[in-house]
């Protein structure tokens, strides 16, 4: 074997440090290809898990996600080889709901914020996030192919925002890529209803940058 040549649990423990909370299924699809069996994913995890380099445990939707274990443990392992190759968005025009909600809960996680994710087809609530006492719910979506399909999920959104306003202590947010059309359609958005639901919205540069607006402060 070539001395530098990643395992699969080398780039297993490297997605899961990047993209906690995976399912074996999620986490197959990142690394083989979507259709692919998942079982060779399945034996690498539970050996990381069996190395205390990760831990496997019910997300809120009852499914099992593959969390980091003690930081030192899964930086040091998932560090030893090269970098595994992750999908990456450099534009906010291809980005896709799953690569959003990766730059959002970098981003949360860097301002102290620990993450629930719904990734993929997952049912609930996209990112729900929590700070101390705080509580933050981010319902996102990617960034459609076409003008009318951004004008659904804009609209679609906010339904599903509202439907999930039943935490009087919480924030809630919409998230998008940073796209001129998002933008129009929130600045378009009456600022009373704004006021009224107390709904802001994150726009995901394809770097990675975020930018929270409330209101028709565009600041």
């Amino acid at each position: 074997m070539v001395g530098n040549r990643r395992t699969l649990k080398d780039s297993l423990a490297q997605v899961i440090a990047e993209r906690p909370g995976r399912t074996d299924r999620e986490l197959t699809d990142v690394l083989k290809g979507k259709d692919t069996a998942q079982q060779p994913v399945n034996i690498a995890a539970r050996q990381l898990e069996a190395d205390g380099v990760i831990i496997r445990r019910k997300r809120h939707d009852g499914l099992i996600g593959n969390y980091p274990g003690p930081e030192n443990v899964i930086g040091s392992y998932a560090s030893r080889k090269e970098p595994a190759a992750l999908p990456a968005s450099m534009n906010a025009d291809t980005m896709s709901e799953d690569e959003l909600k990766e730059h959002l809960v970098r981003w949360l996680e860097a301002e102290g914020w620990t993450t629930e994710v719904a990734w993929g087809r997952t049912r609930g609530i996209d990112i729900d996030a929590r700070r101390g006492r705080e509580r933050w719910i981010i319902e996102a979506k990617g960034c459609g192919s076409l003008q009318p399909m951004r004008v659904n999920y804009f609209i679609g959104i906010l339904g599903e925002t509202l439907q999930r306003m039943d935490d009087p202590d919480a924030r809630y947010a919409i998230a998008f890529p940073d796209m001129q059309q998002f933008r129009n359609l929130w600045e378009r958005l009456p600022s009373l209803a704004k006021q009224r639901t107390g709904i802001s919205a994150l726009f995901v540069q394809g770097d990675g940058a975020v930018r929270h607006v409330q209101d028709r402060d565009e600041g």
